[in-house]
Parts: C-alpha cells; structure tokens; sequence
C-alpha cells in the first residue's frame, strides 16, 4: 500500500512541477504545455486531477494552516512555541486579528487554489476521449474536493465569492455569495453527485483517493451544520450501516503509520516521507519540543487535559496520554515528557508525531492527517439523533465511542494494568434525557478529536451560549463578530465587489 500511494503522490508532485500555477484563480495549469496540447489524453486528466488534491497536504510552511483555525482559536490549544514566533498566530489565539493578519491570506489563498484547481478538472475533462468510467470518477472526485475547500472556507471566513468555472482576471470582481446559498447549491449538489459516482473503496495505486464513503459523510457533516438533523441522521447512517468503516481497536492506532489508511480512515490527506520531491508533513515539526528540532507549536491548555474523565482511583481516560504529552510521561524516542519542554502551557500533543527512528528529517512526517474519521461519523450520527428527538437511538453510536477508548487497556500492552479495564472507567452513558446527551456528545467530541483541527468550528455552530461559556477566558471574544474571521485585506484590495 505505501509503495502504491508514492506511485499516486509522484504523479501528483509531477504534475506540479510542470504546472506553474502561481495566480490561482486567475490563470489555467499550463507549465510547460500550452493549453491546447495539455487537456488531451487520459493520462493528462489524471494528472490535472492528482493536483486537484495538493492544497490539502501539510509539505510545506506555507501550506495548510487549519490547525490555526481549528485548535489555536479554540480553549484546547495556545498558540505556543517561542514569545514572538509567529505572532499572527498569537493575534488570532487572542481574538486581536485584523484583515491584514498573514494567516488569513496564507488559508484563503489556499483554499481558492484548490477550487481552481478543481474548476480546471471539471471544465476540461469532459471534452477528452478518454474512458467513460474513469472519466466519470475523476469528475466526481474534483466535485468532492471543490466542495471540501467551500466547506472549510464557509466555516473560517462565512460568506465568500462562488467561482465554478474558470475564469479570466477582468472576470474576477465577485461578491460573496451567504453562507446557506453555498451550502446548498454548491457543497450538497457536488457531494451528492459525487457520491454516486465514486467507488466504495480502492485499490493499488489509487489508495489514497476520495470514495463514495467520504463524499456521503462530508454530506452528513454539513447537512449538520446547517442544523438539517433527519438528512445528516440519514447520510451519517449509510456510512455507519455500510459495513466497510470501523473503529480501530486501539485509538493511538489512528496516529500510528503503521496504519495507515485504515478501516477508521474514511478520508486521509495522504504522506509520505523520505521523498523527492518532498511530500512528508511539516506538522512533524511544528508541534514537536525543541529538544527534538522542533517549534513546539499547538500546545494543549489545561482545561484541555481536565476535560478528560478520571475514575476514582485517578486512572485517565486512555485518550488523554495519547493525545497529550504530561510531565514524566513516555514520549517518543525512549524519552519521559518534561514540561518544561512546552513554555506556554506546560503540555504538547502527541498527535501527527513520530519518532525520530520513523523519520530521518522531522519536517518530514508520514504520518496522513486523517480529515474524516469513522469515529467522527459515529458522533456526528449521534447528534443528529438527538437533537431530531430520538435521544435514546442517539446513546448507540455515543456509548460505541466511549466503549473503543476504555478497551485500550484491553488492546494496548503498553496500558498500565493491560489487559484488564479499570473499575468506573468510561461508563456508558445511561441518560437518554435531550439536554443530558447533548452535554455528553459535545464532551466526547472534545476527548475523542482533539487536535484534529475541529473544535472551534464545532463551538461556533454550538451558538452563542456555549462559545461564551468555553471562550471565557479570551476576553476579547466576541460570537457575532468572531464566529467568521475577516476576508484578508490583500483579497479585499484586489476584488472590489467584496462588501
């Protein structure tokens, strides 16, 4: 499988590099072919296709800054790493950001390339005499992620300019179209067409790529956050009923490259160290100690680590000392963890790490960033339940979570007390009573995603009350005016539509 996925990321980076593609929106992939020679063969719709996927990727400084916006702006994580490193980070940690912050650029300008990118496929494909099939695969995966980039910028930024086809620079002058609009005509309409017309699974070099299963719970997770309950029940259940998702037994396993790509994993952002050109994750690095070379970004609050359940006897849920690095704890390289290691906060997550035996450069990582968990679905399934009124249906895929992180002790030989649970340790959940389950489920996603870049998207759609109560701490947040961040001043200088 690693062998087949190089052969995949290869023909992506190749792409790339022939491609030139500097103003995003604003110019066809044309590198060293000239526009009528390129879009002709199968081969070269593959190619075009393989591209479509690179924003996604974590390979460089540059690229993918969603931990920003998911983790940092959120109570689970400070900024951390040194006093003045990477101060725009520090502005949005503290909710003192303004247009001209280089981290709102840096994901808009992203995400666009993406969507580029993606509108180049679906506009050229089409005319190439090519297999009708394949054809129509590749068309579908470029609708899954078009819609996958709309759907992180509606939730960073709100309201944005639709593009769908591409367009020439004197085109460009757009005004952002509501959040709903996009929604609705864009993200559901691509993913349901793209559900359809994907494969339930893959195989040989083309592991790795979008399937029916990711496009149908992308659907369930923005039918859920728009509040649409019965649709997300229904798309949530097609995945959890499909028979080819599960949880692993262990959840460290997630984290872990020897498993990759698996049957937890229902959408991965795929890497792979030791390549040239380079295709390993930066994230390796930036959450790393400085022990290890690394920038000690992203570090866990305390209220992060309190969130997790004890029992009586003190033992923690497993989660916690697989996500967390705590004083004198093991850590990687046959370390104990000191706190000291982390300024900020005194903690550093263990999550998208390896050990310096799994990587030769720590800017190289081969660990995927797993964006669509089946763990996630099972949550996303459950709240959907519950809050369309069948709370005791909803206790199912709940205590199912619940049930995987205390058998750790059962999995895990590393587990102080393996192989036996400790008594009161993650109990089911036995209250069916609305607001009980979703206290419950709002917790279990915190322990159960933290540090997958999720959390401060799930406060914002939780409302106004609940981002008050966990953002308390950051006085200078303000719901209505920070549930979206500003649309960068560089995008608002060039698109004079923009309101």
């Amino acid at each position: 499988m690693k062998k087949n996925t190089v052969k995949t990321l290869l023909i992506l980076l190749l792409f790339l590099s022939i491609a030139g593609c500097k103003k995003y929106i604003t110019k066809d992939i044309v590198g060293q072919y000239p526009e009528s020679d390129f879009y002709q063969t199968q081969a070269q719709a593959l190619l075009a296709v393989n591209a479509a996927y690179q924003p996604l990727a974590f390979t460089t400084s540059n690229n993918n800054k969603l931990w920003v916006f998911g983790d940092v702006a959120s109570d689970d994580a400070a900024k951390g790493g040194n006093p003045g490193d990477q101060a725009d980070i520090e502005f949005i940690d503290q909710f003192n950001v303004n247009p001209t912050n280089g981290n709102l650029a840096s994901i808009w300008t992203l995400l666009y390339d993406g969507i580029t990118r993606s509108n180049i496929v679906l506009s050229k494909v089409p005319s190439i005499n090519m297999d009708k099939a394949l054809q129509k695969r590749i068309l579908a995966e470029a609708k899954f992620l078009r819609s996958y980039y709309y759907f992180e910028l509606v939730n960073i930024f709100g309201d944005v300019p639709v593009v769908l086809v591409p367009l020439k620079p004197d085109e460009l002058q757009i005004a952002q179209s509501p959040v709903q609009q996009i929604f609705e005509t864009v993200i559901e309409t691509d993913l349901t067409d793209a559900a359809v017309n994907l494969p339930l699974t893959y195989s040989g070099p083309d592991v790795g790529r979008v399937t029916s299963g990711a496009a149908t719970a992308l659907l369930a997770k923005a039918y859920l956050f728009q509040g649409k309950w019965a649709k997300a029940a229904t798309a949530a259940a097609k995945i959890v009923n499909s028979n080819i998702y599960d949880l692993m037994p262990v959840y460290s396993e997630n984290f872990n490259q020897k498993f990759k790509n698996n049957k937890e994993s229902v959408f991965a952002v795929q890497h792979l160290t030791g390549q040239d050109p380079k295709l390993g994750s930066e994230l390796n690095q930036y959450f790393a100690p400085q022990i290890e070379s690394g920038y000690f970004f992203n570090a866990p609050t305390q209220n992060f680590v309190d969130e997790f359940e004890k029992t009586g006897t003190g033992v923690a849920d497993p989660r916690l000392d697989y996500t967390v690095g705590r004083d004198s704890m093991p850590w990687f390289n046959n370390r104990l963890f000191d706190r000291a290691w982390s300024s900020s906060t005194g903690y550093l997550t263990r999550k998208h790490q390896q050990s310096l035996a799994e990587v030769s450069n720590k800017s190289d990582g081969n660990l995927n960033y797993v964006a669509i968990r089946f763990a996630d679905v099972l949550l996303w399934y459950a709240e959907a339940l519950n809050e369309s009124g069948h709370s005791t249906d909803a206790l199912v895929p709940l205590n199912r979570i619940r049930k995987r992180a205390r058998e750790s002790f059962v999995y895990d030989s590393l587990q102080n007390g393996y192989p036996n649970v400790p008594a009161g340790l993650l109990p089911d959940i036995i209250s069916a009573n609305q607001f009980d389950v979703r206290k419950a489920i709002q917790h279990e996603r915190r322990v159960e995603l933290g540090f997958e870049f999720h959390r401060y998207f799930d406060i914002i759609r939780w409302g106004k009350d609940y981002a008050k109560q966990v953002l308390h701490d950051k006085p200078n947040f303000n719901y209505d005016i920070n549930k979206h961040f500003p649309i960068p001043q560089i995008e608002r200088d060039r698109n004079k539509a923009l309101h």
